[in-house]
């Protein structure tokens, strides 16, 4: 089997795309859970 310079460059952007794409929802703000009905009704109001 012969080594494959492009395979291998494809296959490496892939596994970094996905990596960062995971890394950048670490910096997202905001509540961890699902706010309560009442208390959305509260801030609506």
């Amino acid at each position: 089997m012969r080594f494959c310079w492009p395979q291998t460059l494809f296959i490496l952007l892939v596994i970094v795309l996905g990596v960062s794409s995971m890394l950048s929802g670490c910096g997202k703000k905001g509540p961890l859970y699902l706010p309560d009905e009442q208390q959305q009704t509260r801030q609506d109001s």
